[in-house]
């Protein structure tokens, strides 16, 4: 099964709904104005034409070694680069991963209420990092945060595969009694261990939040986007044959046990990289790329470098409210993806029950 055929056949489509050059060039473009606008934004006033002299001038010095003094004076050179830019390409970032890893997971489990912590990734790695918060070693956070997604894979995975064959209904049955060992023994932590500020560390953490990344976050979150996003991308013709379930998938040659088992863990991989630097942000890779099919279509060689981008712009904006809507006070952006992706999640429950009823 190749070429167009395939991808009318994958989404159930005759007619594209929006060419893929085009929406990619869209989507490309409102990243770029979303990031601009996003570094734009806070009490200190600068345009943005601000942004892009201040980038200009440290890659000039970056590429040339020149060290001249910012056009802009060290003040506002330094809330652009050292403060807001990072923290809106980190969000950039991790938005493009969980949309990405959203949308592999609900490919591979055939479940559209499918998203990265599904498999208990988010409970796991918030038991690393409350572990290593309460023990005031915050330098290890994210090692800790990695290695809990991690490891809650492999708890879940081996749960699964201890029942028999691993079916997407095992797995997803699987990550739930993870997912709440692991909120059993973050609330276990925290009860027995935080004290003073660390409650208010571990609260943040646990609710996502962007504040203070830096560029070391921008390394971690964006290596990890383009090389495991990257390699997830490029499995769209695999993921379109898992859409016919798993006997239509070996019939097209597709080991289906290994398929899966090392899709699912590129995208924990993925998913522990991004957790480690932002925290528990949920509903990212749950409504992008439902919201994406929408637009393109399901075929995954469009859906998912599309979703990627609408990823990291919608991450981009709800940052840019969460520290803008109750200044000088700062909203966890996870409470600002919550409340805009709880209703989203209602709504695709609400549409399920109706397609369930027209085809009784």
């Amino acid at each position: 099964m190749t070429g167009r055929a395939s991808e009318e056949a994958g989404t159930g489509r005759a007619q594209r709904p929006v060419t893929t050059s085009a929406a990619l060039v869209v989507a490309t473009a409102v990243l770029v104005a979303s990031v601009t606008f996003a570094v734009t934004v806070g009490p200190a006033g600068i345009a943005a034409v601000d942004v892009w002299q201040s980038v200009g001038h440290h890659l000039d010095g970056l590429l040339t070694g020149r060290t001249d003094a910012p056009p802009l004076g060290l003040l506002l050179d330094g809330i652009v680069w050292d403060l807001r830019l990072p923290r809106v390409l980190t969000a950039a970032a991790v938005g493009a991963g969980l949309a990405v890893a959203g949308a592999v997971m609900q490919s591979l489990t055939r479940n559209p209420l499918a998203d990265p912590y599904l498999l208990g990734l988010s409970s796991g790695a918030s038991l690393g990092a409350v572990a290593v918060l309460v023990l005031g070693v915050t330098v290890l956070l994210p090692v800790a945060a990695f290695a809990g997604a991690v490891l809650a894979l492999a708890a879940a995975l081996g749960l699964a595969g201890s029942l028999g064959t691993i079916t997407p209904a095992r797995t997803v049955l699987a990550g739930l009694a993870v997912a709440q060992l692991c909120a059993a023994g973050t609330s276990f932590v925290i009860f027995w261990s935080a004290t003073g500020d660390s409650y208010r560390e571990i609260l943040a953490w646990l609710m996502g939040s962007l504040a203070g990344a830096g560029w070391t976050a921008v390394a971690i979150a964006g290596g990890a986007v383009l090389v495991l996003g990257t390699l997830l991308t490029m499995t769209g013709r695999t993921l379109d044959a898992f859409a016919f379930g798993d006997t239509a998938a070996a019939t097209l040659g597709i080991d289906v046990p290994r398929t899966r088992w090392t899709l699912l863990t590129v995208v924990a991989l993925l998913t522990g990289a991004l957790v480690a630097v932002s925290g528990s942000i949920g509903f990212v890779g749950l409504i992008l790329p439902h919201a994406v099919r929408l637009v393109v279509g399901a075929a995954h060689r469009r859906l998912l470098p599309i979703a990627a981008l609408a990823g990291a712009s919608f991450l981009v904006w709800a940052d840019a409210a969460a520290r803008t809507l109750f200044e000088p006070r700062e909203l966890p952006v996870g409470i600002v993806t919550a409340f805009l992706g709880a209703p989203v999640f209602a709504l695709i429950l609400w549409r399920r029950r109706s397609a369930s009823e027209g085809l009784a």
